[in-house]
C-alpha cells in the first residue's frame, strides 16, 4: 500500500465512510479541488443576481446576501445528505422570470414572487416525495424541454446586450405609431460602458476557448478590473467588509402568502415549479452520469434524495430573500476535476459563506460588467436546439416558437404557453393524437385560459 492511500485512509477516516470516498475512487484533496471548481465556474451568480432582483425593486445587499447563504445551505445539503458533487445557487431563467415577467411584467410585488417562489418549492417537494415527478416528466416531450432551456438562454442573453447598450429601444418606433422601423436597433458601440461589456464578452469568450475553469467568473472579474483601470468604474472602498444587512429581504415571503390566489399568480407557481422542474432533472442527470454515479436503469443514485434537496434549497432561498435555487450544470466542471462525492459540494457551501463578506465588490459589479456572462450563459442553455428534429413540423414549430417568443415578448411564461398550447393542437392535425399525454392536453386548455385573462 502506498504511503499516499495510507495518509488518505488515516486522515479521510470519518469522512471516507461517511462520503465514501474510497468506494467511488476519490479522496479529500481531490474532493477539494473539485468544490473549488464548481465554485470559481459558478461563483458569477453572487454579483448577477442581485443586479436581476434589484430592478424588481429589491435591495442589493440584501440579495447578495441572500444569494450566497442560499446556495451555501442548498449545496451543504445536497453534499451532506444526498452525497453528490452537486452545487446549488439562484437559477439563471428563473431569476429573470422573477424579476423582469413577474414583477415587472406582470405587477406582481417582489414580496409576493417570494411567496409564489416558496410555494413552488413546496410543491416541488410534494413531486419529489410522492414519485409524481417521472409522470410530468413523461409527459412533456423531451424536445419542448429542450426548447424551453434554449428560448430563457435567448431571454438572457437579450438582456445581456441591452444591458451593454449593445441592443437599444428604437425610439422610431416608439415615438410614432405605426412608423417604420424596429422595436429594438444596434446601440452606440462607442460609449465607454459598451466598449466596456464588449471587451467583457472577448475576455470571457477566449477564456472559454482555453478551457479556463471559471471562465464566466473570471470574466468578470477581468471587465471590473480594467474598468477601474481606465476610470468607466468606481474604485472600491474596500475589498472585505462585513456582509449587508439581510432584514430587507429575510421572511418577507410570509407576510405575501394572502395574495397568492390571483389567476396570474397561479400560472407564476406553475411556471416556476416547470422550469425548476426539468432543469434540476437534467442537470442532476447530466452531472450524475458524468461523474459515472447514474444507476444502470438511469435512475438518480440516492432516491428522491437529491430532488427533495433542490425542494429544500429553493423554499430556503424563497425564506432568504431570492428567486428559485437550483441544481447547477457547472457543477460538471468540479466533476470534471475529479469531484464524486458530497464532500466537494461541502467544500463550495464553505467558499459561498466566506463570499459574504465580499460584498464591497457589488459596487464595481455593474450591468456593463455582468453583459457578458448573460451572453455566454445564453449560449450555453442554447446548445439544446441541437436536439429538436427541425424536418418534424410538428414539433419544430412549438418548439420555434416557444423559443423565439421568450425574447421578444420579453416573457418566459408566455413563451412556454404558446409553445405547449401549439404542440397538442399541431399532433391532433397531423393525425398523431394518441401519441400526445392527456396532461398536455389539460396544460393546454389551461393556456387558452391564460391568455384569455391576459386579453382582458
Amino acid at each position: 500500500m502506498s504511503d499516499q492511500t495510507t495518509e488518505h485512509r488515516a486522515s479521510g477516516g470519518t469522512l471516507d465512510r461517511f462520503f465514501k470516498l474510497s468506494e467511488r475512487g476519490s479522496d479529500p484533496r481531490t474532493e477539494g479541488v473539485a468544490g473549488l471548481t464548481t465554485y470559481l465556474a459558478m461563483a458569477y451568480i453572487v454579483f448577477v443576481n442581485p443586479s436581476f432582483l434589484a430592478a424588481a425593486g429589491m435591495d442589493p445587499g440584501a440579495v447578495f446576501v441572500a444569494t450566497c447563504l442560499a446556495a451555501a445551505l442548498g449545496t451543504l445539503v445536497m453534499g451532506l445528505w444526498a452525497n453528490l458533487p452537486i452545487a446549488q445557487a439562484p437559477g439563471m431563467g428563473l431569476n429573470a422570470f422573477f424579476a423582469f415577467t413577474v414583477v415587472l411584467g406582470f405587477g406582481i410585488p417582489w414580496e409576493t414572487a417570494l411567496a409564489a417562489t416558496f410555494v413552488s418549492g413546496v410543491l416541488f417537494l410534494i413531486l419529489a416525495v410522492t414519485g409524481v415527478r417521472g409522470a410530468i416528466i413523461n409527459a412533456i416531450p423531451h424536445q419542448l424541454k429542450m426548447a424551453v432551456g434554449a428560448g430563457i438562454g435567448l431571454f438572457i442573453a437579450f438582456i445581456g446586450l441591452k444591458n451593454a447598450g449593445i441592443v437599444i429601444p428604437d425610439p422610431t418606433t416608439i415615438a410614432t405609431e405605426g412608423a417604420e422601423g424596429t422595436v429594438v436597433a444596434l446601440g452606440d458601440l462607442t460609449l465607454s460602458a459598451t466598449l466596456l461589456a464588449i471587451f467583457g464578452l472577448i475576455a470571457t469568450a477566449l477564456f472559454l476557448m482555453r478551457g479556463l475553469k471559471g471562465a464566466v467568473f473570471y470574466g468578470i472579474i477581468a471587465t471590473a478590473v480594467v474598468g477601474v483601470l481606465f476610470n468607466l468604474l468606481d474604485t472600491p472602498t474596500a475589498i472585505v467588509a462585513a456582509p449587508p444587512s439581510l432584514a430587507p429581504t429575510f421572511g418577507a415571503a410570509f407576510a405575501a402568502f394572502d395574495t397568492l390566489l390571483a389567476p396570474e399568480l397561479l400560472l407564476v407557481i406553475a411556471t416556476m415549479l416547470f422550469v425548476d422542474f426539468f432543469d434540476t432533472a437534467g442537470t442532476l442527470i447530466a452531472v450524475t452520469n458524468q461523474a459515472g454515479l447514474l444507476e444502470e436503469d438511469g435512475s438518480l443514485p440516492g432516491g428522491n434524495r437529491p430532488l427533495v434537496s433542490d425542494a429544500i434549497a429553493t423554499m430556503g432561498g424563497a425564506v432568504l430573500g431570492t428567486s428559485t435555487t437550483t441544481s447547477y450544470i457547472e457543477s460538471a466542471a468540479g466533476v470534471g476535476a475529479g469531484g464524486r462525492t458530497g464532500l466537494s459540494s461541502v467544500t463550495t457551501s464553505a467558499l459561498f459563506l466566506l463570499t459574504i463578506f465580499f460584498s464591497p465588490l457589488l459596487t464595481v459589479i455593474t450591468a456593463p460588467v455582468t453583459a457578458a456572462a448573460l451572453v455566454i450563459v445564453g449560449v450555453m442553455m442554447a446548445r439544446g436546439l441541437k436536439d429538436i428534429e427541425w424536418d418534424e413540423m410538428e414539433i419544430a414549430i412549438p418548439a420555434f416558437v416557444t423559443v423565439i417568443a421568450m425574447p421578444l415578448t420579453y416573457s418566459i411564461a408566455t413563451g412556454i404557453a404558446l409553445g405547449l398550447l401549439l404542440y397538442p393542437l399541431l399532433m391532433v392535425f397531423k393525425g398523431k393524437a394518441r401519441e400526445v399525454h392527456p396532461i398536455m392536453y389539460l396544460l393546454a386548455v389551461l393556456f387558452v385560459v391564460f391568455f384569455v385573462f391576459l386579453a382582458e
